[in-house]
């Protein structure tokens, strides 16, 4: 659905009323931009283009404006962010004037494109409003994207600056910066400037432009330990206070590991498929699968005494009864010398 909105968008085939929700915020944005790109050239900006957030201003001024013939320009486009009364969420003190969007929503202003943006995961189907949104408006859906599309997408965007990228590069993309969008859309403009038009990037490239994230750094820290290679391990832990991280969220960033690294293990033992886990968990396929195989590591007794002896060591930090810098090392010793 998303490509096909972009293809007419691309040809200039716009309709009046667009309507972008869903949880992938960042693709909601690039279609705003693809949008106003297409439709309003630059010098436009200051005379067509017009923002308003529903949750400071009455949705009715921006219908004024829609209606409002366009200066030095065939069209406007008007921004309404934050369109809570789509949604289950209960009414602020903004009088929102919802019959004249009705009527609005019958019969648009044809010099005018009208986006609402509404960064939600789901919307209020129930009411009347919403259902004359999804009715009468080119409606664009997001969703975090699926291990699939997110390498499709990295490629793409790569391309569209016109260098390439090896799947082993993708995969150390991914690990190193996760799955946002927004931090890899930073990444990918830098590894496509670094490769140049035409050219390629690879995976050592790719370990040598892109920062791990203190989650990937953690990633690696706890395959260290299950590799019970404990000078790594503890190497690792002091880059991350090289990088100003603090032991106390280090410990945090373990735990949660652990947990998930638990919980991946019983729901696949359970009989739940990656998709599924995912789901469930509320976290990206991509990360679910890193899971799968690290957790294949350790057993079900080791990660249950791991989670343990991290709220222990918590405990003792935030107490006082422990140096924090001491509390990791060891633990990580600890989890060394297990066999």
């Amino acid at each position: 659905m998303l490509e096909r909105v972009w293809g007419n968008i691309e040809k200039r085939r716009f309709s009046p009323l667009y309507l972008l929700y869903g949880s992938e915020s960042f693709l909601l944005q690039e279609t705003y931009e693809r949008l106003v790109k297409a439709a309003l050239g630059e010098e436009e900006h200051e005379w067509n283009l017009a923002v308003y957030d529903c949750e400071e201003t009455p949705v009715q001024a921006a219908l004024e404006e829609a209606e409002t013939v366009p200066f030095f320009g065939e069209r406007r486009v008007i921004l309404i962010k934050h369109p809570y009364f789509f949604t289950a969420e209960k009414d602020k003190e903004i009088e929102h004037d919802l019959a004249k969007l009705e009527a609005y929503f019958k019969a648009p202003a044809p010099f005018s494109i009208v986006v609402f943006f509404a960064p939600y995961d789901k919307l209020d189907e129930r009411k009347k409003i919403t259902k004359l949104a999804k009715e009468h408006s080119e409606v664009v859906v997001t969703a975090s994207l699926a291990e699939g599309e997110l390498r499709a997408w990295v490629r793409r965007r790569i391309e569209s600056q016109g260098a390439q990228i090896s799947d082993e590069a993708i995969d150390v993309l991914l690990r190193r910066a996760g799955t946002q969008l927004a931090a890899l859309a930073n990444e990918i403009n830098k590894l496509a400037l670094f490769a140049g038009p035409g050219g390629t990037v690879e995976a050592e490239a790719v370990e040598q432009l892109v920062a791990r994230t203190p989650e990937e750094n953690v990633f690696a820290l706890v395959e260290q330990v299950a590799k019970r290679d404990i000078p790594a391990a503890l190497q690792t832990f002091y880059d991350l206070l090289e990088n100003n991280e603090e032991p106390i969220k280090i410990l945090a960033l373990l735990a949660g590991h652990f947990r998930l690294l638990a919980q991946v293990k019983w729901l696949a033992q359970a009989g739940y498929g990656q998709t599924q886990i995912a789901s469930a968990l509320k976290v990206h396929p991509f990360r679910v699968k890193l899971a799968l195989g690290q957790a294949a590591r350790f057993s079900e007794q080791e990660l249950a005494k791991a989670i343990d002896e991290l709220a222990a060591a918590d405990y003792e930090v935030k107490s006082g009864a422990m140096d924090r810098r001491l509390a990791v090392e060891l633990l990580l010793m600890r989890w060394g010398g297990r066999q």
